[in-house]
């Protein structure tokens, strides 16, 4: 058996009961952009060298129509978190950019080994977070 290693995060997820008020935070107030929305089901978003992806749990637990991709059901209920790697000379400038758009800042914190991260909530409750990737090591 040869050895297989996992090399990074592709695409995550997170769920939102509303998919307009998703939509207009990451799209606008974040500024990342939309790759499809999918009605009342997802919505969809680059985010890096990955994606983003926000699906209504309502409609993902739904088996697929015999037509759609063969993806099964999945879902959860509550909230996610995500942590989105940002340059430590943009972290204050995305806190300013955040509260001008009227989201709170839970935390603003500088960890030991030096960088920085900043919390904030999404309209359906999710925990985002915006770091430095050196908090990581990275």
């Amino acid at each position: 058996m040869s050895n297989v290693t996992i090399e990074s995060v592709l695409e995550t997820a997170l769920y939102a009961d509303d998919l307009d008020a998703a939509e207009a935070f990451y799209g606008d107030v974040l500024g990342l952009e939309k790759i499809t929305r999918a009605g009342n089901r997802h919505v969809f978003y680059r985010c890096g060298p990955g994606v983003l992806l926000i699906f209504n749990g309502n409609e993902t637990v739904k088996p697929p129509e015999s037509s759609s991709l063969p993806v099964p059901p999945h879902g959860t209920k509550g909230h996610g978190h995500v942590c989105f790697r940002v340059g430590g000379n943009d972290i204050e400038a995305m806190a300013r950019k955040l509260r001008a758009a009227g989201v709170a800042i839970e935390a603003d914190f500088h960890w030991p080994n030096g960088g920085r991260s900043i919390y904030f909530r999404d309209p359906a409750g999710n925990s985002l977070e915006c770091a430095e990737p050196r908090i990581w090591g990275l």
